[in-house]
C-alpha cells in the first residue's frame, strides 16, 4: 500500500475533527441543524487554515444518506466519494486554471440541471480571486439567483481582489491563523498515534516554522521524519530548517548583561560557525527583548508560544528595565543600518558594541553597566555645554575713542530684551564727508565686553555623573549684567552729522586693566562704517521676538518642601547622601527618600510615595550595596512608601536651588549699572533669563 502524506492523511472529515476557527464551525453548525441554508458561502484566510475542508464537509452535511445536519455519517457511500473526491455532484473548481470567460459560461450551462445522485449541485470553486473580470460578471446573476439545488462554495486567499458584487451576495466566513500552540497541541496528537518519537523542542520549531498553516506544519513534520530517520528531534529540526538556536540568543543577552565584551565577540563567533542571516539574528533578540519587556510590566501577559517562558521570566529579573528598553531602541536602529555595513557580521558585532559601551548622554536617569577591563572604553559626554542654537557667540566690540574706566569682567547673564530694543530706538544719520572724532557721552563709554566663556574643569576619572541636587557653591556677584546691552549702544549711539571713529580693542582679562585706546586705520580687521540708510524703529512696536532664537528647555518639576526641616537621621542622611555616589534611577531614589530608623545594621528609609514607579528590587539591591561600600560594614536596608515628613536631598537640594536663583535676581537687580540702565534707557530686567552662574572651587 502506498504511504499517504499526513495532511491528507489527518485532513478532518467532520467538523468535531476539526482545529481551531471555532468562530466559523459555530455559525456553520447552527445553519445545518436548523436549515438555515444560505446559497453561498465564501471562505477566506491564508493558506493551509482549513478554507477547502470545510467546503468539502459542508457539501457530505447536504448530501448525506441520513439527512442534512452538522453531524454526517461518513460511512455512507455520498461521504466516501466526497472523502475519495469523486462524487458527482460535487463540482470543484480551480479557478486559478480557469479564468476565461469561457471556461465560468461553460460551468454555468450546467447550474440548471438537477444534481444526478445527492439533494444538491455543489460548485467549490477555489482560488476564486483569479477568475477575470468578465467570469465575475458572468457569474453574478446565477450567483445571485441560483436554482434551489445549486450552492455555491468558494474559497480565497485574497478576498481584496474579489468585486464587491461578489462579496455582497455571500456569506463570508474569515478563518485565521493557527497560533504555535494549536499546532504544537495537534501534532503531539497526530505523532503519538502515528508512534513516532519527538521532543517537544522540535514541535515548537515546526509550530513556528508553519507560521499559521496546520498543512504547513504537516509537511515539515513529514520531512522531519524522514530528516530523523524516524524520529523528531530539535538537533534535526533545527538543522534541517536552518533555524537559529534559540540559546545562542540568550548567551549574547547574558554577555550584555555582564557588560563582558570577551564573551559578546565569543558568542558571536559561535553564531557564525551557523552561517546565519545576522539580520534575522538580531530580529530574534529584538523578539526576546520585547517579551522580557512585557515579562517585566505584566509577568502573567507571557506567553509560552517560544516555549521559553521561563528563561524569559529569569531574563525579566536580571535586566533592568531601562537597559531593555535601551537595547530594544539600539537593535532596532541596527537593523535599519545592518545593510549599509561593509559586512554583515561586522554591522552586527558594531550593534551589540555599541548597546555595550554607549549610554545618552546629559541625563541622570542613564543606566550605568561597567564593562570589563578589555581596552573598550566608554563615550563620555562632552562637559561643556553647547551654545544655544540659533544664536552668535559674541565677538569683541569696538570701543569708542574717549577714555573708558577700567571695569573687572565678570561671566553675566542674557542681556533684557527690552534693553537691546531699547538702545536700538534712536535714529542714527548719515555721515557727510570729511568727518571729524567727537567724544560720545560718558554713559556709552562704559561698555565692557564679556570675555570668552572659560572652560569648565574636566571631572576626575573617578567622579561620578554629576546631580542636580550636589552641594551648592556660592553664587559670584554679577556686576555686569548688562554689558551686551552696552555694547549695542555704542555701536548704535546718537550721533551728530559727523560720523565716529571706531577702534577695536581686545578683550581684558580678569585681572587687568583696559588697555589704551588705538585709532583705527585701513588695517583695522572691522571695515567702518558704511552709510546706511536707517530706519527709525520704536521699541515697543518691534515684532521679532528675540526669545525665538533660544531653544526653550523642558520644564523640571521641582520637589515641593519638606513639612519640616531635617534633624536627627534625617540630617544624617542628608550628609550621608552625597558620599554614596549615586546615579540614575537608583540615586533619584535614595535622593527621595528620608533615614527613618538605623539600629545598628538594620536600616529603614522612606520613600515618597510619588516617586514609587522608579522603585523595583533592582534599585534597592544597588542601594543596599553603596550603603555597605560607604559604611564598610553589612547593613540589612528596608525601604517603605511613606511620605517623609522632613527634608528629603532632593528637596534640599530644591531649596538651595531656590535660595541661590533668589540671591542671583536680587544681586542683578541691585547692581548699579543695572539701574543706571533702567533709568536712562526704560529697560527692564526679565527674571525667567537670569541663572546663577557657579564659580569654580
Amino acid at each position: 500500500m502506498s504511504y499517504q502524506v499526513l495532511a491528507r492523511k489527518w485532513r478532518p472529515r467532520s467538523f468535531r475533527e476539526m482545529v481551531g476557527q471555532t468562530h466559523v464551525l459555530k455559525a456553520l453548525i447552527n445553519a445545518l441543524d436548523s436549515q438555515r441554508l444560505h446559497h453561498a458561502y465564501l471562505f477566506t484566510g491564508t493558506r493551509g487554515v482549513g478554507k477547502t475542508t470545510i467546503a468539502r464537509i459542508i457539501a457530505k452535511c447536504l448530501n448525506c444518506e441520513t439527512g442534512i445536519s452538522s453531524t454526517p455519517c461518513g460511512t455512507c457511500s455520498v461521504c466516501r466519494e466526497i472523502d475519495e473526491g469523486r462524487f458527482v455532484d460535487l463540482i470543484e473548481v480551480d479557478a486559478a486554471s480557469r479564468t476565461k470567460v469561457e471556461d465560468t459560461r461553460e460551468l454555468l450551462d450546467n447550474v440548471q440541471y438537477s444534481p444526478s445522485r445527492g439533494r444538491f449541485k455543489v460548485y467549490l470553486i477555489d482560488e476564486v480571486h483569479m477568475l477575470s473580470t468578465s467570469s465575475f460578471n458572468a457569474l453574478l446573476k446565477t450567483l445571485e439567483e441560483p436554482p434551489p439545488h445549486v450552492k455555491f462554495l468558494l474559497a480565497t486567499t485574497d478576498p481584496q481582489k474579489l468585486p464587491v458584487t461578489v462579496l455582497s451576495r455571500c456569506l463570508q466566513f474569515s478563518l485565521k491563523n493557527m497560533p504555535p500552540e494549536r499546532v504544537v497541541e495537534h501534532l503531539t496528537h497526530v505523532l503519538t498515534a502515528e508512534s513516532v518519537p519527538f521532543e517537544d523542542d522540535a514541535l515548537w520549531l515546526l509550530g513556528r516554522a508553519a507560521d499559521g498553516s496546520m498543512r504547513d506544519a504537516m509537511s515539515l513534520t513529514d520531512q522531519a521524519i524522514a530528516f530523523g530517520e524516524g524520529k523528531v528531534l530539535a538537533a534535526d529540526v533545527r538543522a534541517m530548517l536552518g533555524t537559529l538556536d534559540h540559546g545562542q540568543v540568550y548567551g549574547v543577552l547574558h554577555a550584555l548583561i555582564e557588560g563582558d565584551a570577551r564573551a559578546l565577540i565569543e558568542a558571536v563567533r559561535h553564531l557564525a560557525e551557523q552561517g546565519p542571516d545576522w539580520n534575522g539574528v538580531l530580529s530574534e533578540m529584538l523578539n526576546v527583548l520585547h517579551r522580557v519587556a512585557i515579562a517585566q510590566a505584566l509577568p502573567d501577559a507571557v506567553d509560552n508560544g517560544q516555549g521559553d517562558r521561563e528563561r524569559v521570566l529569569q531574563l525579566a529579573q536580571a535586566l533592568p528595565a531601562e537597559d531593555v528598553q535601551f537595547y530594544y531602541q539600539m537593535g532596532l536602529i541596527g537593523r535599519r543600518d545592518l545593510p549599509l555595513a561593509p559586512e554583515p557580521r561586522g554591522g552586527f558585532e558594531m550593534v551589540l558594541l555599541r548597546m555595550l559601551a554607549f549610554r545618552p548622554g546629559g541625563t541622570d536617569d542613564a543606566p550605568k553597566v561597567t564593562l570589563k577591563p578589555l581596552g573598550i572604553s566608554q563615550a563620555t559626554a562632552d562637559s561643556q555645554q553647547n551654545p544655544v542654537a540659533g544664536t552668535a557667540m559674541p565677538a569683541p566690540a569696538p570701543v569708542l575713542s574717549s577714555p573708558a574706566p577700567a571695569v573687572a569682567p565678570a561671566p553675566v547673564a542674557p542681556a533684557p530684551v527690552e534693553a537691546v530694543a531699547a538702545a536700538l530706538a534712536p535714529v542714527v544719520e548719515p555721515a557727510v564727508s570729511e568727518p571729524e572724532p567727537e567724544v560720545v557721552p560718558p554713559v556709552a563709554a562704559t561698555a565692557i565686553v564679556a570675555p570668552e566663556p572659560e572652560p569648565e574643569p574636566e571631572p576626575a576619572a573617578s567622579a561620578v555623573v554629576d546631580v542636580p541636587w550636589e552641594t551648592a557653591v556660592p553664587v559670584a556677584p554679577v556686576a555686569d549684567a548688562v554689558q551686551v546691552v552696552a555694547s549695542v549702544v555704542s555701536e548704535v549711539a546718537v550721533a551728530e552729522p559727523e560720523a565716529l571713529h571706531v577702534t577695536a580693542a581686545a578683550t581684558p582679562e580678569p585681572s587687568e586693566a583696559a588697555p589704551p585706546v588705538v585709532e583705527a586705520d585701513g588695517a583695522d580687521d572691522e571695515p567702518p562704517l558704511g552709510d546706511y540708510d536707517y530706519v527709525e524703529m520704536d521699541a515697543e512696536t518691534l515684532d521679532y521676538d528675540f526669545g525665538q532664537a533660544e531653544t526653550a528647555a523642558p520644564a523640571v518639576e521641582e520637589p515641593l518642601p519638606a513639612a519640616k526641616p531635617a534633624t536627627g537621621l534625617a540630617a544624617e542622611w542628608l550628609s550621608l547622601f552625597p558620599q554614596l555616589g549615586l546615579g540614575g534611577m537608583t540615586g533619584s531614589i535614595a535622593a527621595n527618600c528620608t533615614l527613618i530608623e538605623a539600629n545598628g545594621d538594620d536600616w529603614l528609609l522612606h520613600l515618597d510615595p510619588a516617586h514609587s514607579a522608579l522603585f523595583n528590587p533592582t534599585q534597592q539591591r544597588r542601594l543596599n550595596d553603596a550603603l555597605n561600600q560607604q559604611q564598610g560594614r553589612s547593613i540589612k536596608l528596608r525601604i517603605e512608601l511613606c511620605k517623609p515628613e522632613q527634608e528629603t536631598p532632593a528637596q534640599a537640594a530644591a531649596r538651595r536651588r531656590a535660595d541661590r536663583q533668589r540671591s542671583a535676581e536680587s544681586s542683578i537687580h541691585a547692581d548699579p549699572l543695572v539701574q543706571q540702565m533702567i533709568q536712562q534707557f526704560a529697560a527692564k530686567v526679565r527674571d525667567d533669563s537670569i541663572e546663577p552662574i557657579d564659580t569654580p572651587s
